[in-house]
């Protein structure tokens, strides 16, 4: 057979144990008669080998003992009784069936598989009692009832078939429960490595949010007072509203320090401590456009929704959102696909949003009819990829959804939607607001 055959075989044998059981036990079976029919030595005392006459009584046996070998697996200790009780039998039928010359023990070979499969089975106690048992109970029948004279090789070797059957399945045994022991002992550590990581991550985004949580709330509430109390005397009392405004200008710098040294907990070394650069939005959208096109990607915009003023953040989510998209296009589709971006708004004063489409045309996934079909580019196509998850948290971050999958007729397509209004907060209730739910793979990401 060749070897995809021979491992197609295995896998079979795996998962029927009890046709494997059967095989061994007729592999077993044809041992034993092949030992049992054959002679050392011919009729006339020559060299060479003879033939042994087996009686009716020794063959019966030797296939009921191979037949409840089948079931080794599933009652290994009754196994183990039926083979041994069967063996002891042939032995005693054997000294009225054959001549002294004649007489075998092959049927302990079947003992010896029972043994070794009880020791394989059980733990270490009941592997030592069996094993002393059979080894106490087969070598004195074996020496009395086996070949004559008592000390021939044949007789004696059942103790050392029997004892050594008991030691390699409890060896076989011992090397398993370690290799089992090392597996699950690997799978816990990294399961327990990744948990702790996943906690680590929870606590410091919690310590952070808190921080800013505290150096926000408190120093906003001394600005507002300070600046109603400056509003308040600042016709009638002018150098009080000038000491109100140092107040606010003190607390406002405290602040900002305050921020400035946590957020600087988030950022890697080597990036510089403040911004050099004023915050990216839509008006820069045609140097975005432009460096993708530098690299040879053909990229087409209709932007009629970026033209009038837009809130900060969304500016610089719609921004990201389409930097990202472009991005995933030129990495996965390659610089020879075609994207469109689309902007436009809907909605009235009220409820108004943004909405952001970025279209490409590059090959489907493999499986789908397409080209590519390496991870990276799977997990894109399925709406999972880190890009993904970083449009996604934007986009619920102002209460937006953003949708990404592939198109029918090829390609992807990330449509998100960004509310250019807040949502009006939900009156307190005491019951914390549920989270949205999101969709992990393929379609809907917020």
């Amino acid at each position: 057979m060749t070897h995809p055959q021979v491992a197609q075989a295995r896998q079979w044998l795996r998962a029927h144990p009890l046709a494997l059981d059967a095989l061994l036990s007729l592999a077993v079976l044809g041992f034993a008669l092949c030992v049992s029919v054959t002679e050392s030595r011919t009729p006339d005392g020559g060299s060479g080998f003879g033939k042994r006459h087996l009686a009716a009584h020794t063959l019966a046996l030797y296939g009921l003992a191979a037949a409840a070998l089948t079931l080794r697996r599933v009652f290994p200790k009754k196994v183990l009784l039926t083979v041994g009780a069967t063996a002891m039998l042939e032995l005693f039928l054997g000294t009225r069936s054959y001549t002294a010359a004649e007489r075998h023990s092959s049927i302990v070979i079947f003992v010896v598989v029972a043994l070794f499969t009880v020791a394989l089975a059980t733990d270490r106690a009941t592997t030592l009692k069996l094993g002393l048992l059979t080894t106490a109970l087969f070598t004195p029948a074996a020496m009395v009832m086996g070949v004559r004279p008592w000390y021939d090789p044949e007789n004696l070797g059942v103790f050392a078939w029997t004892a050594l059957a008991a030691a390699m399945g409890e060896a076989v045994r011992t090397r398993r429960a370690m290799v089992d022991a090392i597996r699950e002992r690997a799978e816990r550590a990294e399961r327990t490595r990744e948990e702790e990581a996943r906690r680590r991550v929870a606590e410091e985004r919690m310590r952070i949010a808190r921080e800013l949580h505290d150096v926000v709330a408190h120093h906003i509430a001394l600005v507002n007072v300070q600046a109603g109390v400056a509003s308040h005397v600042m016709s009638t009392r002018p150098d009080q509203a000038m000491e109100a405004l140092g107040h606010i200008r003190h607390a406002s710098r405290r602040a900002l320090a305050e921020l400035q040294t946590t957020v600087g907990l988030l950022r890697h070394q080597d990036e510089p401590i403040a911004p050099t650069e004023p915050v990216r939005g839509l008006g820069v959208l045609d140097e975005l456009v432009e460096g993708f096109a530098q690299a040879g990607m053909a990229v087409t915009v209709e932007a009629p929704g970026a033209a009038e003023p837009l809130p900060s953040a969304v500016d610089l989510a719609a921004y990201r959102v389409v930097q990202e998209a472009l991005t995933n296009v030129h990495k996965h589709a390659g610089p020879e696909a075609t994207a469109r971006v689309r902007i436009v708004r809907s909605g009235g004063a009220a409820g108004a949003a943004l909405h952001i489409t970025v279209e490409d045309d590059g090959p489907r996934p493999a499986g789908d009819g397409g080209e590519r079909g390496d991870g990276e580019e799977v997990r894109r196509r399925n709406g999972s990829g880190h890009g993904l998850t970083g449009m996604r948290e934007r986009a619920t971050a102002l209460s937006g959804t953003c949708e990404a999958g592939p198109r029918d007729d090829g390609g992807f397509r990330v449509r998100v939607t960004l509310p250019l209004q807040a949502p009006p907060r939900p009156p307190e209730s005491g019951v914390e607001p549920r989270e949205r739910p999101t969709a992990r793979r393929g379609g809907w990401c917020a």
